[in-house]
């Protein structure tokens, strides 16, 4: 199934059923009156997260949704049915965006997890709501209320503990395969992953986190070039990310040079996303010589003036996984208790996250900008060249 993390759509709520208008007439029944019962409520449009779903390719296609109509009321006192309830089922971690007022409606982060986003419209009253001893035959009723509609834009970011962060052919992949049961496709050639990966690292029995892999990042990736800005959003949610660095890189690139691109990037993409905690993997140890790997590893991180934990693995090999899975869960567990410990914590991290989704949108906002008016640029260009190629006659 495509992955698909974005979508617009409409959502428009069902209308009040009207009031109705009816007297009360049977044979043999000496006194009648007002019976005109009132009308239903509409239906409302409501989203709830569901586990069984990874994508929103269902609302890619299908962009209109409306919510089921109350019904009339009818004579007899009778009430109209209310309208069902509209339920859209999207993947835990999305989040709603009215984009008319440009306002963050809600987060779905949880299983069952919902929100309404749009009311139904209430009922209408029929002329036994406005009968009085002044007025025993009133001929007044109330319509339905129209229904809420919106344009909302959903968007998904994956829910991890631990996010990879690296170039292509860093060794993510192949990394989040030998730690996890995932299995992304693995080549000797760059952008081999095109979509976010997810797997579920088991330490210990009940101990166990969540790692996403991205699309490897590219210098210029904040300004747009290659995959990275599209899902570097999906790493927003998660706590704890990991720089994966190629020790020993096929084009003979300096790997220093190469980290330090990759965090210039994430600091221009979003300055709070780059504060967050982030650890330090040189990968692909294994093919260095046994007498040059320490004295490699520790050239990197004095020149990088890495103060912060570091590991040296070997993904394809699995030397190092162990302790470097065993850290991050006690790492997650600690931070998980210091917040449930202390409300300060919870609410920084909170007010964090929140920063993080503002600079995102932001910056994708602003790309998106940019791209528009390039390419109405190159359009009037083109329509420019077009007119000089028109060669004009005059008649006589």
């Amino acid at each position: 199934m495509k992955f698909v993390d974005e979508a617009t759509i409409y959502v428009e709520a069902g209308k009040g059923g009207n009031g109705c208008l009816s007297f009360r007439r049977e044979k043999y029944v000496p006194k009648g009156g007002p019976d005109g019962g009132d009308g239903g409520d509409g239906g409302s449009v409501i989203l709830e997260a569901d586990e069984s779903i990874n994508t929103l390719i269902d609302y890619r296609y299908t962009r209109k949704f409306k919510a089921a109509n109350g019904e009339s009321g009818r004579g007899g006192n009778c009430t109209g049915a209310s309208g069902v309830d509209l339920v859209l089922k999207v993947p835990v971690g999305t989040t709603i965006i009215d984009t008319d007022i440009d306002e963050v409606l809600g987060d779905l982060v949880e299983v069952g997890q919902q929100i309404k986003v749009a009311q139904g419209g209430f009922h209408g009253l029929g002329n036994t709501r406005y009968k009085s001893s002044v007025n025993q035959a009133p001929r007044q009723t109330k319509p339905g209320q129209p229904g809420e509609s919106r344009n909302i834009r959903l968007e998904l970011k994956v829910l991890a503990d631990v996010g990879l962060l690296g170039l292509p052919n860093a060794g993510k992949s192949t990394l989040i395969r030998g730690i996890s049961s995932a299995k992304p496709k693995v080549a000797d050639y760059p952008f081999t992953t095109l979509v976010p990966n997810l797997g579920v690292v088991r330490v210990q029995a009940h101990r166990s986190f969540v790692v996403a892999d991205i699309p490897g990042l590219i210098e210029g990736a904040a300004d747009g070039a290659g995959l990275g800005i599209r899902f570097l959003k999906h790493l927003v949610r998660t706590r704890l990310l990991l720089h994966v660095v190629d020790v020993s890189p096929l084009d003979e690139s300096d790997p220093v040079e190469s980290a330090v691109k990759i965090v210039a990037e994430l600091e221009k993409f979003s300055p709070a996303l780059a504060a967050r905690d982030r650890w330090l993997v040189l990968n692909k140890t294994d093919l260095l010589a046994e007498d040059e790997k320490d004295a490699v590893c520790a050239d990197i991180l004095k020149r990088l003036n890495w103060s912060g934990p570091s590991y040296e693995i070997s993904a394809l090999a699995g030397e190092g996984l162990q302790r470097l899975c065993q850290d991050i869960m006690t790492w997650i567990e600690r931070r998980a208790e210091e917040e449930r410990d202390d409300p300060d914590v919870a609410e920084a991290d909170r007010l964090n996250r929140e920063q993080m989704d503002q600079e995102v949108r932001e910056r994708i906002q602003f790309l998106s900008e940019q791209r528009r008016l390039a390419r109405k640029k190159a359009k009037e260009s083109d329509d420019d060249d077009d007119d000089e190629d028109v060669e004009v006659f005059y008649a006589p």
